[in-house]
């Protein structure tokens, strides 16, 4: 079987890497002339919207997926007309753009933010009014990792911040006093079967992650899958499926999907008995799920800008190495490290000892 991906970055890469020994084989379009991707399978070197290269594709393979949501949802409803692709243009549609997501959350009955649709200066002012301060404001689509948003603490933040984000429709939505921050990966395959992955606890540093631990029958399991089973269901939603949330007051408020596989799923790859990454491609192939059971404890370590020396890493106890390929810069993201042992606090030491390369 013969596997397109729209985008050829490290998540592409991963999934080439899962489902190589499935006896899968990959085709990535990507413009990037150095798409780290490229070494796993053929690299078809051209813009997600260029219909000519995007009918080659099609030709070639026997379904397509994307790695990232920055794929337009008009070019996996074009190639829809000639092969499968998951997940579905519309539930690309929706995930890429915050006012849809949040939207649909709402319709769902899933808590969220107080939020409001941003097409003016004047639309901000009046939302700054209604929903009061402190509040993020984000640009409706392509903001990842802490770009395209802004925090609004005081009056003098609000002013021209309109024009700061680019003068693109946003959304408003109210500051989260949150305790918390937890992620659920889900994958749900085309017979509609959905397995769960366990709450993930995550780590922001400057809006990017840095850290992910795998959590020990975290309370609100339950609450979180109802609630991603909710959006799986109603998009028809077909592969791996990310869902961050808010921990506020016991309970979960939506902050976003990724129609994808996630980095706080990175973990899954030593830490679990299917990935994250073969799962997906079981999901869109049309093939039985794996276990979503964890292998012990594990945690993942995202490297941004650079990967330490790769023998410092590896001579850590049970601590596994992922380098993309790709070539450092200041807040890009290189490598991750999975940390796996028997026990939490075993766990914690090691996270300390790549913590203290990352900042040596």
């Amino acid at each position: 079987m013969k596997i397109g991906v729209i985008g050829g970055g490290q998540l592409g890469r991963m999934l080439a890497l899962a489902g190589t020994p499935l006896g899968m084989n990959f085709a990535f379009l990507d413009p990037a002339p150095d798409a780290c991707a490229a070494a796993l399978g053929e690299h078809l070197r051209a813009d997600y919207d260029d219909k000519d290269h995007l009918r080659r594709l099609a030709d070639e393979v026997d379904l397509v997926t994307f790695e990232f949501e920055s794929v337009p949802a008009e070019t996996v409803a074009y190639l829809a007309h000639f092969v499968p692709v998951y997940p579905s243009a519309e539930s690309l549609r929706i995930a890429r753009d915050r006012w849809f997501e949040k939207s649909m959350f709402k319709d769902l009955g899933i808590p969220t933010p107080e939020f409001a649709d941003i097409h003016s200066q004047a639309d901000l002012d009046a939302a700054v009014a209604a929903i009061g301060l402190p509040a993020v404001l984000k640009t409706r689509t392509l903001g990842y990792d802490g770009k395209g948003q802004k925090v609004l603490r005081a009056a003098a933040d609000v002013a021209g911040a309109f024009a700061e984000l680019g003068s693109v429709p946003c959304i408003l939505e109210g500051f989260v006093p949150f305790t918390g921050e937890v992620s659920l990966v889900a994958v749900r395959g085309r017979d509609g079967e959905t397995r769960f992955y366990p709450l993930v606890h995550n780590t922001h540093v400057d809006g990017i992650l840095r850290l992910s631990v795998a959590s020990q029958a975290h309370p609100l399991q339950a609450l979180a899958e109802d609630y991603v089973g909710r959006v799986l269901e109603k998009l028809d939603y077909v592969g791996v499926l990310a869902f961050e949330f808010f921990e506020v007051d016991g309970g979960l408020k939506a902050n976003e999907i990724a129609p994808r596989v996630h980095n706080s799923g990175h973990w899954t790859i030593e830490g679990s008995e299917c990935s994250q990454f073969e799962n997906h491609l079981r999901a869109v192939a049309g093939l039985p799920l794996g276990s979503t059971a964890k292998v012990g404890e594990s945690a993942m370590l995202n490297f941004i800008g650079a990967v330490p020396a790769v023998e410092q890493v590896i001579a850590i106890d049970d601590c596994h190495l992922h380098h993309y390929g790709k070539a450092f810069k200041v807040g890009r993201k290189v490598g991750h490290a999975t940390l796996r042992s028997q026990d939490l606090a075993t766990l914690k030491a090691q996270i300390a000892k790549v913590e203290a390369l990352i900042e040596g």
